[in-house]
């Protein structure tokens, strides 16, 4: 009979060992496996990052010089190449809080152009100090604020002269006398005027300049208010006379007055739609409206349409004061005009060579 041998101890803890032995190992390897697995993800990719490369970026110092005595008022530094000069303008009035922005006039030279707040920095360093002379332009507003006073005068001084008050007129001969219709047209051709310019300027204009001295303010307004205060005391006076003519006369001349101003709102309006588009590299053509055809004959019809109109209003009232002022809205508009023709023989010679300023033939 045979016996069944027993392994003894030692070969069966051999035997043991070698399986056990195998699956830990086994064990021992996927564990090292999901070990490295893990390190693997939370690492991301194989490849080492990338070295990023530190950009340096040159900032400028602004020495600001007084143009009179040549001394240093401040510097305004790290001031970065993509800074404007309004910004350089803001960062003064910070250290110098007596002179806000748009009193502030700054120039390269001491007796060059001021520079506009659009330019750049960057466009007018040489070095990293940039030199510019300072001018106190003293107090300023805005054109907005510029062109609604010097109109609104206008339109309340002549409605004051049209209802004839006690202390301008004499009352009794006030009630006395008739009012010719040319009279009640007048004013309503000289409201329908300043309304225009007050509707425009809120509506229509887009001023680039941003302000302009207070004092030019104050001459402008002199000057409307005044020559308003002169016409409308002529016109509504109570011994005013009506035109030589008669009903023609008036009638002919307040057709012009309203095709004038109509012309002048199209062209305004023409103008702003030009600029608000963005296409500036071509000059102002005329569109199926017929009051912009005029831009075939001259290169500023707005200001032909603006003296239209008050040459048609001396003929329709007929006063030694609307003349006067005629007239020289005749010579201040032309001065415009010739300016501004200038300006665009420079960029448009081609388009505007044959176009007279304002009047054909004649400017």
């Amino acid at each position: 009979m045979h016996r069944r041998h027993k392994p003894s101890a030692p070969e069966h803890k051999r035997d043991f060992a070698a399986h056990g032995g195998a699956l830990s190992v086994s064990h021992n390897e996927m564990r090292s496996f999901f070990n490295f697995s893990q390190l693997v993800l939370s690492a991301g990719h194989l490849r080492s990052p990338p070295v990023l490369k530190h950009s340096k970026v040159t900032y400028f110092e602004v020495e600001i010089l007084d143009v009179q005595s040549k001394k240093q008022i401040c510097i305004v530094d790290k001031v970065p190449p993509s800074s404007t000069l309004l910004d350089v303008k803001h960062k003064f009035h910070k250290a110098c809080p007596q002179w806000y922005p748009s009193r502030v006039g700054l120039q390269l030279e001491r007796n060059g152009p001021y520079l506009k707040d659009s330019i750049s920095i960057q466009s007018l360093a040489v070095s990293s100090i940039i030199t510019l002379y300072f001018t106190d332009l003293g107090q300023q507003v805005s054109w907005t604020t510029f062109f609604l006073t010097e109109y609104t005068g206008p339109l309340l001084i002549y409605l004051l002269f049209y209802i004839r008050l006690s202390t301008i007129y004499d009352q009794v001969e006030s009630t006395k006398n008739f009012r010719h219709p040319v009279v009640h047209l007048a004013c309503f051709c000289h409201c329908l005027h300043y309304t225009r310019h007050l509707l425009e300027t809120l509506f229509v204009h887009k001023f680039s300049g941003g302000h302009t001295p207070l004092k030019n303010m104050i001459k402008g307004c002199a000057f409307y208010w005044g020559f308003t205060s002169w016409i409308a005391y002529y016109i509504n006076h109570p011994r005013y006379t009506p035109p030589s003519f008669g009903h023609r006369q008036v009638s002919f001349a307040a057709l012009t007055f309203l095709m004038c101003e109509a012309g002048n709102h199209f062209i305004n309006v023409a103008l702003a739609q030009q600029n608000h588009s963005g296409f500036k590299a071509c000059f102002p053509s005329p569109t199926y409206n017929p009051f912009t055809w005029l831009f075939l004959l001259v290169s500023c019809p707005n200001y032909t349409y603006e003296v239209g109109s008050w040459i048609s209003f001396t003929v329709m009232t007929q006063t030694l004061p609307v003349g006067i002022f005629a007239f020289l809205m005749v010579i201040q508009m032309s001065l415009w005009a010739k300016k501004k023709h200038k300006l665009y023989l420079k960029r448009f010679y081609p388009e505007v060579r044959r176009k007279a300023a304002m009047i054909p033939v004649i400017f």
